[in-house]
């Protein structure tokens, strides 16, 4: 077996994630009261408890899923001290913070403090209804990279400027998310349907990953700029490149050019299941990051824990490993 680590990003927050895990483990209980001290308020209990619309806000679903899926983590440990290190780890966007804090990189006070100035950088970027994101089916990534090329230089009926789109999450094949400004996502999308793909406009507070995010960069690079980044204990593969890094110096480059950067999935999943990565573990709320990988690499299996029942069920994933 060659494990691999995967961590969730935004959108996987749910109300009450995590609450057997603190109930049942001493080290993810320890976890979430962390978080709380270093942010000096009780996230804890608004993950917990809601509300869902509080939750759901990008400052607060940030620093929310990190400490979730770091204490998945810690209960993972509790329950499997015999785990071995993963010969990669990555994280979905938000998640690469996780991977780091895994990976011993940074604390997780310092991951959540960093996230929760992110998350309100990153929905302060941009004046509500001004940009947009949609989710592109269908149409080949060269294919849909040219067409927000086009859409880049062109105009609307007044003259102006349609604005900036790019390709923000190539997330599987034939799956992938564009963002920019609602006008020029509006025509990309528009030109996919007439290409026979499918466009589906998603519900999201900002932009996120794409050149309207420059000024959150910014923010979290200052924000960076106040911790100190440590020995990772194996590789994160970084969402800009795909590539496994361990090299401390780099990662503080690697997080800031995320921010407006695209989030190469696809491409990380592919890198980690050629360097032999036969078995990982989705690690922090929901399954979306196994549901991805089924399609990116049929033959690497996943098991997404984030509760008692798969945490009670990763024994026998691990059996090959540990026996």
């Amino acid at each position: 077996m060659m494990l691999a680590w995967l961590f969730p990003g935004q959108g996987s927050q749910a109300v009450g994630m995590g609450r057997d895990l603190v109930d049942s483990s001493r080290a993810a209980k320890d976890v979430f009261d962390r978080a709380d001290a270093a942010l000096g308020e009780p996230l804890s209990k608004l993950i917990l408890e809601g509300p869902e619309a509080d939750l759901t806000l990008t400052a607060n679903a940030q620093p929310a899923i990190v400490t979730t899926s770091i204490a998945a983590l810690a209960a993972i440990r509790e329950r499997h001290p015999e785990l071995p290190a993963p010969r990669f780890a990555a994280g979905h966007s938000l998640g690469e913070y996780s991977a780091l804090v895994a990976a011993g990189a940074l604390t997780l006070e310092d991951a959540v403090r960093i996230v929760r100035a992110r998350g309100r950088a990153m929905q302060d970027a941009v004046p509500p209804g001004v940009g947009a994101m949609a989710a592109i089916m269908g149409l080949e990534a060269a294919r849909l990279e040219a067409l927000c090329v086009e859409v880049e230089a062109e105009k609307d009926e007044s003259g102006a400027p349609l604005g900036v789109v790019s390709c923000a999450n190539f997330n599987a094949p034939g799956q992938i998310v564009i963002a920019g400004s609602a006008k020029a996502v509006a025509r990309v999308s528009a030109r996919a349907s007439d290409e026979k793909g499918k466009a589906i406009p998603l519900k999201v507070s900002a932009p996120f990953h794409c050149a309207l995010m420059r000024p959150a960069g910014a923010v979290v690079a200052a924000e960076l700029e106040k911790v100190a980044v440590k020995p990772l204990a194996f590789p994160v593969v970084a969402n800009v490149d795909a590539r496994p890094n361990t090299d401390p110096a780099r990662v503080k480059e690697l997080l800031v050019r995320q921010v407006d950067g695209a989030v190469r999935w696809e491409q990380a999943v592919r890198l980690m299941h050629v360097e032999g990565i036969t078995h990982a573990i989705e690690i922090g709320p929901g399954k979306v990051l196994a549901g991805l990988g089924k399609r990116i690499a049929k033959e690497m299996k996943i098991a997404s824990v984030g509760d008692v029942p798969s945490l009670d069920g990763l024994g026998a994933f691990l059996a090959p490993a540990t026996s």
